[in-house]
Protein backbone atom coordinates (compact mmCIF):
# COMPACT_ATOMS: atom_id res chain seq x y z
CA UNK A 1 0.00 0.00 0.00
CA UNK A 2 2.79 2.52 0.94
CA UNK A 3 4.43 1.57 -2.58
CA UNK A 4 1.49 2.67 -4.28
CA UNK A 5 0.83 5.84 -1.95
CA UNK A 6 4.43 6.90 -3.38
CA UNK A 7 4.33 5.90 -6.67
CA UNK A 8 1.17 8.22 -6.96
CA UNK A 9 3.09 10.83 -5.48
CA UNK A 10 6.05 10.17 -7.93
CA UNK A 11 3.64 10.56 -10.72
CA UNK A 12 3.05 14.38 -9.82
CA UNK A 13 -0.21 14.77 -11.06
CA UNK A 14 -0.81 18.45 -9.67
CA UNK A 15 2.31 19.22 -11.80
CA UNK A 16 0.17 18.98 -14.87
CA UNK A 17 -1.35 22.02 -14.18
CA UNK A 18 1.86 23.83 -14.58
CA UNK A 19 2.14 22.83 -17.89
CA UNK A 20 -1.34 23.18 -18.75
CA UNK A 21 -0.81 26.99 -20.68
CA UNK A 22 0.09 25.78 -23.69
CA UNK A 23 -3.33 23.57 -24.26
CA UNK A 24 -5.39 26.27 -23.45
CA UNK A 25 -3.81 28.73 -25.60
CA UNK A 26 -4.44 26.38 -28.35
CA UNK A 27 -8.02 25.75 -27.56
CA UNK A 28 -8.32 29.60 -27.36
CA UNK A 29 -6.71 29.81 -31.13
CA UNK A 30 -8.24 26.76 -32.89
CA UNK A 31 -10.35 27.84 -35.82
CA UNK A 32 -12.47 24.64 -35.62
CA UNK A 33 -13.11 22.77 -32.31
CA UNK A 34 -13.84 19.25 -31.80
CA UNK A 35 -14.94 18.86 -28.32
CA UNK A 36 -15.33 14.98 -27.75
CA UNK A 37 -11.29 15.10 -29.26
CA UNK A 38 -10.54 18.04 -27.16
CA UNK A 39 -11.84 16.38 -23.96
CA UNK A 40 -9.81 13.05 -24.72
CA UNK A 41 -6.87 15.14 -25.62
CA UNK A 42 -6.37 17.09 -22.51
CA UNK A 43 -6.88 13.50 -20.31
CA UNK A 44 -4.24 11.61 -22.56
CA UNK A 45 -1.83 14.73 -22.27
CA UNK A 46 -2.35 15.90 -18.83
CA UNK A 47 -3.04 12.88 -16.91
CA UNK A 48 -1.47 9.89 -18.79
CA UNK A 49 1.12 11.47 -20.61
CA UNK A 50 2.87 14.23 -18.82
CA UNK A 51 2.21 12.10 -15.08
CA UNK A 52 4.40 9.06 -17.08
CA UNK A 53 7.05 11.43 -18.08
CA UNK A 54 7.09 12.74 -14.40
CA UNK A 55 7.15 9.09 -12.89
CA UNK A 56 9.94 8.09 -15.26
CA UNK A 57 12.42 11.18 -14.37
CA UNK A 58 11.83 10.09 -10.82
CA UNK A 59 12.53 6.68 -11.73
CA UNK A 60 15.70 7.04 -13.52
CA UNK A 61 17.01 10.27 -10.93
CA UNK A 62 16.25 8.81 -7.78
CA UNK A 63 15.47 12.27 -6.40
CA UNK A 64 16.23 12.70 -2.36
CA UNK A 65 15.95 16.42 -2.95
CA UNK A 66 13.23 18.21 -3.94
CA UNK A 67 11.42 18.14 -7.21
CA UNK A 68 8.76 19.84 -9.04
CA UNK A 69 5.85 19.69 -6.85
CA UNK A 70 7.27 17.64 -4.09
CA UNK A 71 9.85 19.16 -1.46
CA UNK A 72 10.35 15.61 0.24
CA UNK A 73 9.79 12.78 -2.67
CA UNK A 74 9.36 9.07 -1.52
CA UNK A 75 11.76 6.64 -2.70
CA UNK A 76 11.11 5.34 -5.91
CA UNK A 77 10.02 1.42 -6.35
CA UNK A 78 10.43 -0.96 -9.41
CA UNK A 79 6.51 -0.56 -9.30
CA UNK A 80 6.85 2.88 -10.52
CA UNK A 81 8.54 2.00 -14.16
CA UNK A 82 6.06 -0.54 -14.66
CA UNK A 83 3.21 1.85 -14.20
CA UNK A 84 4.39 4.62 -16.58
CA UNK A 85 5.11 1.94 -18.68
CA UNK A 86 1.49 1.35 -18.84
CA UNK A 87 -0.06 4.63 -19.20
CA UNK A 88 2.58 5.35 -22.15
CA UNK A 89 0.73 1.94 -23.79
CA UNK A 90 -2.81 3.52 -22.68
CA UNK A 91 -1.79 6.91 -23.78
CA UNK A 92 -0.89 5.89 -27.09
CA UNK A 93 -3.83 3.43 -27.31
CA UNK A 94 -6.71 5.85 -26.68
CA UNK A 95 -4.66 8.42 -29.07
CA UNK A 96 -5.62 6.81 -31.91
CA UNK A 97 -8.33 5.04 -30.91
CA UNK A 98 -10.34 8.43 -29.73
CA UNK A 99 -8.43 11.42 -31.53
CA UNK A 100 -6.66 10.00 -34.81
CA UNK A 101 -3.61 8.70 -36.34
CA UNK A 102 -1.28 11.96 -36.23
CA UNK A 103 -2.27 12.65 -32.80
CA UNK A 104 -1.04 9.35 -31.65
CA UNK A 105 2.62 9.84 -33.57
CA UNK A 106 2.96 13.32 -31.94
CA UNK A 107 2.29 11.85 -28.47
CA UNK A 108 5.09 9.30 -29.46
CA UNK A 109 7.41 11.78 -30.51
CA UNK A 110 6.94 13.44 -27.07
CA UNK A 111 7.42 10.51 -24.90
CA UNK A 112 10.63 9.34 -26.92
CA UNK A 113 12.12 12.53 -26.72
CA UNK A 114 11.03 12.86 -22.86
CA UNK A 115 12.72 9.32 -22.64
CA UNK A 116 15.46 10.38 -24.22
CA UNK A 117 15.79 13.49 -22.03
CA UNK A 118 15.68 11.52 -18.94
CA UNK A 119 17.57 7.89 -19.50
CA UNK A 120 20.91 6.86 -18.49
CA UNK A 121 21.52 5.66 -21.64
CA UNK A 122 21.16 9.07 -23.74
CA UNK A 123 20.60 11.30 -20.96
CA UNK A 124 19.97 14.80 -22.89
CA UNK A 125 19.88 16.64 -19.52
CA UNK A 126 22.93 16.58 -18.98
CA UNK A 127 24.24 18.45 -21.57
CA UNK A 128 22.87 21.85 -20.91
CA UNK A 129 22.35 23.59 -24.23
CA UNK A 130 21.05 20.15 -25.92
CA UNK A 131 18.87 19.26 -22.73
CA UNK A 132 17.06 22.89 -23.04
CA UNK A 133 16.51 22.84 -26.65
CA UNK A 134 14.90 18.93 -26.50
CA UNK A 135 12.91 20.92 -23.84
CA UNK A 136 12.15 24.33 -25.61
CA UNK A 137 11.33 22.25 -28.51
CA UNK A 138 8.95 19.49 -27.33
CA UNK A 139 7.15 21.33 -24.22
CA UNK A 140 7.03 24.49 -26.58
CA UNK A 141 5.78 24.54 -30.24
CA UNK A 142 5.74 20.95 -30.39
CA UNK A 143 2.93 20.96 -27.09
CA UNK A 144 1.17 23.49 -28.54
CA UNK A 145 0.91 21.75 -32.05
CA UNK A 146 0.04 18.66 -30.88
CA UNK A 147 -2.58 20.35 -28.67
CA UNK A 148 -3.73 22.05 -32.07
CA UNK A 149 -3.88 18.32 -34.18
CA UNK A 150 -6.19 16.85 -31.62
CA UNK A 151 -8.24 19.92 -30.69
CA UNK A 152 -9.09 20.66 -34.22
CA UNK A 153 -9.27 16.92 -35.64
CA UNK A 154 -7.16 18.69 -39.13
CA UNK A 155 -3.88 18.88 -40.09
CA UNK A 156 -1.91 22.19 -38.69
CA UNK A 157 -1.71 25.15 -40.71
CA UNK A 158 1.93 26.24 -41.32
CA UNK A 159 1.02 29.60 -41.90
CA UNK A 160 3.28 32.91 -41.26
CA UNK A 161 0.94 33.65 -37.80
CA UNK A 162 0.94 30.11 -36.85
CA UNK A 163 4.95 29.66 -37.35
CA UNK A 164 5.26 32.86 -35.17
CA UNK A 165 3.21 31.32 -32.62
CA UNK A 166 4.81 28.07 -32.73
CA UNK A 167 8.30 30.71 -31.72
CA UNK A 168 6.37 32.58 -29.08
CA UNK A 169 5.48 29.15 -27.44
CA UNK A 170 8.76 27.74 -27.27
CA UNK A 171 10.52 31.06 -26.08
CA UNK A 172 7.84 30.79 -23.34
CA UNK A 173 9.10 27.63 -22.08
CA UNK A 174 12.81 28.65 -22.60
CA UNK A 175 12.04 31.53 -20.12
CA UNK A 176 10.77 28.99 -17.94
CA UNK A 177 12.76 26.08 -18.14
CA UNK A 178 16.30 27.17 -16.27
CA UNK A 179 14.40 28.91 -13.46
CA UNK A 180 12.94 24.82 -12.82
CA UNK A 181 17.19 24.02 -12.34
CA UNK A 182 17.92 27.04 -10.34
CA UNK A 183 17.74 25.58 -6.45
CA UNK A 184 18.98 22.26 -7.33
CA UNK A 185 22.47 22.93 -9.12
CA UNK A 186 24.53 20.79 -6.53
CA UNK A 187 21.97 17.73 -6.84
CA UNK A 188 22.21 17.97 -10.31
CA UNK A 189 26.13 18.35 -10.04
CA UNK A 190 25.87 15.30 -8.01
CA UNK A 191 23.94 13.62 -10.47
CA UNK A 192 26.34 14.44 -13.43
CA UNK A 193 24.63 16.60 -14.64
CA UNK A 194 25.20 20.58 -16.05
CA UNK A 195 21.85 22.30 -16.40
CA UNK A 196 21.67 25.69 -17.64
CA UNK A 197 21.11 27.20 -14.39
CA UNK A 198 24.26 26.06 -13.48
CA UNK A 199 26.14 26.89 -16.63
CA UNK A 200 24.73 30.80 -16.33
CA UNK A 201 25.20 30.87 -12.53
CA UNK A 202 21.88 32.45 -10.58
CA UNK A 203 21.85 36.09 -12.22
CA UNK A 204 22.54 34.75 -15.87
CA UNK A 205 19.59 32.47 -15.25
CA UNK A 206 17.32 35.66 -14.22
CA UNK A 207 19.14 37.31 -17.13
CA UNK A 208 18.54 34.61 -19.67
CA UNK A 209 14.75 33.80 -18.49
CA UNK A 210 14.11 37.68 -18.76
CA UNK A 211 15.25 38.06 -22.62
CA UNK A 212 13.62 34.43 -23.22
CA UNK A 213 10.64 36.05 -21.75
CA UNK A 214 11.50 39.25 -23.73
CA UNK A 215 11.47 37.35 -26.83
CA UNK A 216 8.11 35.96 -26.13
CA UNK A 217 6.45 38.81 -26.06
CA UNK A 218 7.43 39.77 -29.52
CA UNK A 219 6.70 36.90 -31.02
CA UNK A 220 3.02 36.70 -29.37
CA UNK A 221 2.86 40.71 -30.61
CA UNK A 222 3.43 39.90 -33.89
CA UNK A 223 1.47 37.14 -33.87
CA UNK A 224 -1.87 38.79 -32.78
CA UNK A 225 -0.88 41.80 -34.67
CA UNK A 226 -0.90 39.11 -37.82
CA UNK A 227 -4.26 37.91 -36.89
CA UNK A 228 -5.56 41.75 -36.46
CA UNK A 229 -6.13 41.26 -32.85
CA UNK A 230 -3.93 43.41 -30.77
CA UNK A 231 -6.34 43.74 -28.10
CA UNK A 232 -5.82 39.74 -27.30
CA UNK A 233 -2.25 40.70 -27.06
CA UNK A 234 -3.12 43.65 -24.21
CA UNK A 235 -4.95 41.18 -22.60
CA UNK A 236 -2.17 38.70 -22.53
CA UNK A 237 0.26 41.61 -21.05
CA UNK A 238 -2.35 42.37 -18.09
CA UNK A 239 -2.44 38.38 -16.78
CA UNK A 240 1.81 39.12 -17.23
CA UNK A 241 2.21 41.68 -15.35
CA UNK A 242 1.96 39.41 -11.55
CA UNK A 243 4.61 37.42 -13.09
CA UNK A 244 7.00 40.42 -13.76
CA UNK A 245 6.52 41.65 -11.12
CA UNK A 246 6.92 38.52 -8.87
CA UNK A 247 10.31 37.51 -11.49
CA UNK A 248 11.70 41.10 -10.65
CA UNK A 249 11.22 41.31 -6.84
CA UNK A 250 12.51 37.55 -6.61
CA UNK A 251 15.87 38.41 -8.61
CA UNK A 252 16.71 41.16 -6.39
CA UNK A 253 16.31 39.05 -3.65
CA UNK A 254 18.96 36.77 -5.11
CA UNK A 255 20.84 39.20 -5.88
CA UNK A 256 20.67 39.96 -2.20
CA UNK A 257 21.56 36.50 -1.16
CA UNK A 258 21.29 33.31 -3.19
CA UNK A 259 20.06 31.44 -0.76
CA UNK A 260 16.64 32.65 -2.10
CA UNK A 261 17.26 30.54 -5.17
CA UNK A 262 15.10 27.62 -3.22
CA UNK A 263 12.91 25.35 -3.87
CA UNK A 264 9.83 27.60 -2.24
CA UNK A 265 10.46 30.59 -4.03
CA UNK A 266 10.61 28.53 -7.72
CA UNK A 267 7.39 27.08 -6.47
CA UNK A 268 5.87 30.29 -5.95
CA UNK A 269 7.12 31.50 -9.70
CA UNK A 270 5.90 28.47 -11.53
CA UNK A 271 2.10 28.57 -9.28
CA UNK A 272 1.73 32.36 -10.01
CA UNK A 273 3.12 31.88 -13.81
CA UNK A 274 0.37 28.86 -14.50
CA UNK A 275 -2.58 30.41 -12.50
CA UNK A 276 -1.73 33.54 -14.54
CA UNK A 277 -1.45 31.98 -18.31
CA UNK A 278 -4.13 29.49 -17.53
CA UNK A 279 -6.43 32.41 -16.70
CA UNK A 280 -5.22 34.27 -19.89
CA UNK A 281 -5.72 32.32 -22.20
CA UNK A 282 -9.14 30.53 -20.80
CA UNK A 283 -10.17 34.50 -21.01
CA UNK A 284 -9.16 34.93 -24.57
CA UNK A 285 -10.77 31.25 -25.28
CA UNK A 286 -14.22 33.01 -24.03
CA UNK A 287 -13.82 35.84 -25.93
CA UNK A 288 -12.83 33.77 -29.61
CA UNK A 289 -16.12 31.63 -28.63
Amino acid sequence: MIQLINTFKLLRFPFSFFLMPLFILALSQAKNINYAHTIATFIIIHLLVYPASNGYNSYVDKDETPIGGLENPPQVTRQLFYVTLAMDALALLLSYLLVSTCFALCILAYMLASRAYSAKQIRLKKYAFVGMLTVVVFQGGFTFYMCTVGISNASFEFSFANIILLCGCSFQIAGAYPLTQIYQHEADLKDGVTTLSYSLGYMGTFVFTACMFGLCNLFYYLYFDNIHSLNQFYIVQLFFTPIVVFFIRWCFEVFEATTNANFKNTMRMNLIGAVCMNLCFVTLYLLNK
